[in-house]
């Protein structure tokens, strides 16, 4: 007179293990969506900001290239020498 089959030891552990990990799964992708700032996409799409993908990251300058860095550079060794005169 049972309605379901039983599952059994392992049959009810692994569907409390399944059950687990989709909670948890389902909690961690509401915390990143809401880190982000909403957000559409996905499906049933909607709602949000949309933002404009991110554009190149800024180059660094080398320091071979940065004047700033290279009249430091002459200053400090100007400052080091002794003067000859």
């Amino acid at each position: 007179m049972h309605g379901l089959p039983t599952l059994g030891g392992v049959g009810k552990f692994l569907l409390v293990v399944v059950v687990f990990a989709a909670v948890v799964y389902t909690v961690f992708w509401l915390l990143e969506r809401r880190r982000r700032g909403g957000g559409g996409g996905g499906r049933g799409g909607g709602g949000g900001r949309r933002t404009s993908p991110p554009g190149p990251a800024p180059r660094g300058v080398a320091p071979d290239d940065d004047e700033d860095f290279l009249r430091g550079l002459r200053n400090r060794h100007r400052d080091r020498r002794p003067d000859d005169q």
